[in-house]
């Protein structure tokens, strides 16, 4: 066994600082989903539509995933632990600056900044726990990591729309940037204590020393050049583009087309992460059942089940269930990849899973016009048979009124593209 799991000290050590910067990942995520349920609100406010409005997340998202190719080999290079710390102060920072935002232009600038700082945190944490834990162990480890950030995105979604309706969406970002300060202050005044844990050994020999930025570049191509990494990377940008990036969109759907309030909507979001807690919760022993190919194929079958459940549905409580679904899903996919990026490179970790949330990321920033033009080719039709489906008293009404506004949505996504 490593070095990094022998002796009580040294596990008590690896559980303190898993704890801490679970707490760090728990804030990036909520950061991050904070505005789905905000953007009518947002749109009311600030004089634009629902669909230009989504800025605030794709720009967020854009920055996050830019600011991987940096943070990585940073990471790498002047330690991981370190760069996270900076990363919590940095958020708290912009957060506050969110909350006091006068203009749209101002509110997407902030979100920006955001981005690139929260961009720093939860990607490092899963490198360091590859460099910490050996990879047999990973998978459990990573999905116990992954019941603080499902957390968070679910209190981010649930937050923002209560606060939204209840105190108003700049009440939100100033209680994050607290919460942000909080974390970043326990983690500077931990960090000599977290920074003794020793790196994980690979076949006898410990990780490699810390490389120039030049290295890092030729790394990078070389990862590039393998198709095993290429193929993670695709899936993974595929991932983010067609299932983790809709995600940003239900909650309107929700609003839209069957009358929830902007804090409803969120609450139903958060059966989303549920499904993730879900699957968190039973990783180990589907992992034992399934493999990790097991595991990603029924995953990618529950989010397409979920989205087209989301599509057609003209009950509240069909689309419930689909959020289920979808988030047990895709974690269940996007754990199996993530498990997958942490071993791509084990040398440079950092960078590998940089890499990872890069594509990730990336998949729901720049492409956010032409995705909601595909979403739209493919909601249409089926919206479109569901109020086939329904009966002549009216059962397709939320049919009929998903027909009214999407005419808007698409024009604004194509705008947006060009």
């Amino acid at each position: 066994m490593s070095d990094a799991v022998q002796g009580p000290q040294a596990s008590a050590r690896l559980a303190l600082t898993l704890r801490l910067i679970s707490l760090a990942a728990f804030c990036s995520m909520a950061s991050m989903r904070i505005c789905d349920p905000m953007l009518i609100e947002l749109g009311q406010e600030f004089g634009v539509s629902t669909g230009d409005a989504s800025q605030v997340i794709s720009s967020f998202a854009i920055a996050y995933g830019l600011m991987q190719l940096i943070y990585g080999p940073l990471g790498d290079r002047v330690g991981k632990l370190r760069v996270i710390v900076a990363a919590s102060f940095g958020c708290a920072l912009f957060s506050a600056t969110t909350s006091l935002a006068t203009g749209f232009d101002l509110l997407v600038l902030s979100r920006v900044a955001m981005g690139a700082a929260a961009a720093g945190i939860v990607p490092l944490t899963i490198a360091w726990i590859g460099d910490q834990v050996p990879y047999a162990q990973r998978q459990e480890t990573l999905a116990r990591l992954m019941g603080a950030t499902l957390t968070g995105m679910m209190v981010g979604q649930w937050f923002g729309g209560f606060a939204a309706e209840h105190m108003g969406w700049r009440s939100a970002f100033m209680v994050l940037a607290g919460l942000f300060l909080l974390v970043a202050v326990v983690l500077f005044r931990n960090f000599s204590t977290l920074a003794g844990a020793a790196p994980v050994t690979h076949g006898g020999a410990s990780a490699a020393p810390p490389m120039s930025l030049p290295a890092h570049a030729r790394n990078t191509l070389r990862l590039l050049r393998q198709p095993r990494v290429r193929w993670v990377l695709v899936v993974t940008a595929l991932e983010g583009a067609l299932a983790f990036g809709a995600l940003a969109f239900v909650p309107s759907r929700l609003i839209a087309s069957f009358g929830f309030t902007m804090a409803g909507a969120g609450g139903v979001m958060v059966l989303y992460g549920v499904g993730g807690l879900l699957y968190s919760q039973l990783a180990g022993r589907w992992l034992a059942l399934l493999g990790e190919k097991g595991l990603a194929r029924v995953g990618g079958l529950l989010i397409c089940v979920g989205l087209l459940m989301i599509a057609v549905s003209t009950h509240p409580w069909l689309a419930m269930l689909a959020c289920l679904l979808a988030g047990m899903g895709f974690y269940m996919l996007h754990n199996t990849l993530q498990t997958q990026a942490t071993q791509m490179a084990p040398e440079s970790r950092g960078t590998a899973v940089s890499l990872f949330a890069c594509v990730l990321f990336l998949g729901q920033g720049p492409v956010a016009g032409a995705r909601a033009v595909l979403a739209m080719a493919w909601f249409l039709p089926t919206k479109a048979m569901a109020a086939g489906l329904g009966d002549r008293r009216g059962r397709c009404r939320s049919g009929w009124r998903f027909w009214r506004w999407a005419p808007a949505w698409m024009l604004s996504a194509l705008q947006r593209s060009l």
